[in-house]
């Protein structure tokens, strides 16, 4: 049997989306244990050329509902959205992702396959089917602003390990 839209994006999508959601209740600790304010984190990059940890949550809500949401309106502005500028709106965002997510059905995802397409940025305009921008563009993004975010937290020096970014394993029971 060959594997569809949905199993390819949404349940991977949902796993790591609730990992970044543990996440930020990690690095809200963090910030009481140390008495420091949330913007040690909000504000924080791995390099100064790099955009901070609040840019690298939005993007991950983008990348995963925003993707599938772009893919419906067969187009999305790659700057568009506020970026959350605290905690609170971060876990807002998140919920939000996680809550589309949740309701997108896997007869839905099959009926986008072959949909055009546009992933849109200043100058520049992308082109693709609904598949090949989920799966080559969007997806390799959620997974590497996902990895972003968790180096920022290590890099502060919050406690994390590989299973706080892997979240809730599908294993067969």
């Amino acid at each position: 049997m060959p594997i569809s839209l949905y199993d390819a994006f949404v349940p991977s999508t949902r796993q790591i989306l609730g990992s970044v959601q543990a996440l930020l209740d990690k690095a809200e600790g963090w910030c009481a244990e140390q008495g420091c304010g949330e913007a040690a984190i909000v504000g924080a990059s791995l390099h100064e050329s790099m955009l901070p940890f609040s840019f690298q949550i939005k993007s991950v809500a983008q990348h995963s509902f925003g993707a599938i949401e772009g893919v419906r309106a067969g187009t999305i502005d790659g700057m568009g959205g506020a970026m959350p500028g605290d905690f609170a709106g971060m876990k807002a965002l998140l919920a939000k992702a996680a809550d589309g997510l949740a309701a997108v059905t896997a007869e839905e995802m099959e009926g986008l396959i072959g949909r055009d397409m546009t992933f849109v940025l200043p100058g520049m305009k992308l082109p693709f089917t609904a598949e090949n921008y989920l799966l080559s563009f969007a997806q390799p993004n959620f997974y590497f602003h996902a990895t972003a975010a968790y180096a920022i937290m290590r890099a502060k020096g919050v406690g994390l390990g590989k299973r706080d970014f892997l979240g809730q394993l599908r294993m067969k029971m």
